[in-house]
């Protein structure tokens, strides 16, 4: 046995050594006028969705980062760059001298710290143990870091060894192959919980027009995303059993017009979670006396806040109940009761126990009383899930249950990169679900059983509003699915 393991570490250390003295050799020959080529319309598009995907000023480690090129574009507040190829680090170093550089093998990296994003683009197909990197890799990780990985597709292979040929592209030894369920599976294997995968790069090479159009549009589509050069998959670490800490205390946000005659219904209801709940009102313009409701019933009783809504629709009574909201967790709760407040415990388990970031409640899934919601409403209900969730890339079942609960500190990080999409939701749940999935959060949803109202009528004008949901598909598509 001793035997073996000494012949299976000599072995690492050869393949180590190999791939040292190339990486070595090829940062050597860049400065000179006939360096190999790296294809600069892939090298382009991969620091546009790197980009895309990071948020300016993380804390940033690229594990094989070469020349620290791609770990320069997205602008952290601190970036760690990590490579076993000296040759290769003295140009890192002096290109980008505002970075830190560290010479290791990525199985033997251990620096004793975390970060917000750990990258790995182009690398595993070039690891002796990936599973054991993949290891490493999770003690850079909090439960919130997220690890972004890309690798070459194996459909690219015979054209990809074409171009090395060519000199079109840098020369490679030997790789590995991982398919991208060979991937998933590795990081399932190592601690990690994948949250999206798809393809990127239809077109490698720097053209004029055509490049953007197929990088950006075609190879989003079948056939041609089945076509891409190198596929990406996002994760974070699994769940793990948290230990007993403070209870998070919770926000619930009732946005309130025209019911006056639930408000009491929801004051009783409504359960205690956590550490405390705070019940906030944001009545909007009713025609009944809500809003006399609400003071009545709110008066002196600890916990309760009442607001009136300046603006309108209930997006921007949302936004208002949660900029003053002080709990740690913060849920929206319909003021018809069509979702029962009884289920919002449910809501709270699955993020306390880190099942999800942001769930989403799902009125699809159980029988829903016969008059809680018209067939037409049920059609596009389902048809706006799938479509969502081929734009958000998470499956999203129901995207217009109003009970939507993620963590005030995710809320707060989604309100400041709001303007990205910009302040154009009426409704409130996709401002929240497009700035969930620009924050690469874990979208869970959580099923409920949806009832009939038993005061009032919807505030829903279903032909005026679904095509204002088209239009916001649209919109969704363009920064998220193409950006």
């Amino acid at each position: 046995m001793t035997i073996a393991a000494g012949d299976e570490e000599a072995s690492r250390a050869g393949y180590l050594d190999r791939r040292r003295r190339h990486w070595d050799s090829v940062a050597q020959s860049l400065s000179g006028s006939r360096a190999p080529r790296a294809p600069a319309g892939y090298h382009r598009r991969l620091a546009e969705v790197y980009r895309f995907l990071v948020p300016p000023g993380s804390r940033v480690v690229e594990l094989g980062c070469g020349e620290g090129d791609l770990l320069a574009a997205l602008s952290p507040a601190e970036g760690v760059g990590v490579d076993f190829s000296p040759a290769m680090l003295a140009r890192a170093r002096a290109k980008h001298p505002s970075l830190r550089f560290v010479e290791s093998a990525l199985e033997d990296f251990a620096p004793g710290e975390t970060f917000d994003v750990v990258i790995l683009s182009d690398v595993v197909n070039d690891l002796w143990d990936a599973q054991t990197a993949l290891d490493r890799v999770r003690e850079l990780c909090r439960p919130e870091t997220r690890v972004i990985l890309n690798a070459f597709s194996r459909l690219w292979q015979v054209p990809l060894r074409a171009a090395r040929r060519a000199g079109l592209a840098r020369p490679l030894l030997e790789q590995n192959w991982f398919a991208p369920d060979d991937l998933e599976n590795l990081l399932y294997l190592t601690g990690f919980e994948t949250i999206r995968r798809w393809t990127e790069v239809l077109w490698p090479v720097a053209t004029p027009l055509w490049d953007g159009f197929a990088n950006r549009f075609l190879v989003r589509w079948w056939p041609f995303r089945w076509m891409g050069l190198t596929n990406f998959l996002l994760a974070r670490l699994q769940p793990a059993p948290r230990a007993a800490a403070r209870a998070p205390r919770v926000s619930v946000v009732v946005p309130a017009r025209n019911e006056a005659g639930n408000i009491g219904a929801i004051l009783r209801r409504t359960p205690e979670m956590g550490s405390g709940t705070e019940l906030i009102f944001v009545e909007g313009h009713s025609r009944d006396d809500t809003w006399g409701e609400i003071e009545r019933q709110t008066a002196g009783r600890p916990g309760c806040v009442a607001l009136r809504q300046s603006g309108n629709g209930k997006g921007d009574a949302v936004r208002a109940g949660f900029a003053v909201a002080t709990g740690d967790v913060v849920m929206i709760l319909d003021a018809d009761l069509t979702v029962p407040p009884e289920d919002l415990p449910r809501f709270l388990e699955a993020l306390t126990a880190g099942r999800g970031e942001f769930a989403n409640g799902v009125r699809l899934v159980y029988p829903m009383e016969k008059r809680a919601m018209r067939f037409f409403n049920l059609v596009a209900n389902k048809a706006f899930g799938l479509a969502f969730s081929w734009v958000l890339g998470q499956k999203i079942k129901d995207t217009l249950c109003g009970t939507k609960v993620m963590w005030k500190r995710d809320y707060d990080r989604l309100a400041a990169q709001r303007g990205y999409f910009g302040d154009f939701d009426p409704f409130g749940d996709f401002d929240l679900l497009f700035g969930a999935a620009r924050l690469n959060l874990r979208i869970v949803d959580v099923p409920v059983r949806y009832r009939e109202r038993t005061y009032g009528t919807t505030n829903i004008r279903r032909w005026r509003e679904g095509w204002m949901l088209l239009r916001m598909l649209a919109f969704a598509a363009r920064r998220l699915k193409f950006s």
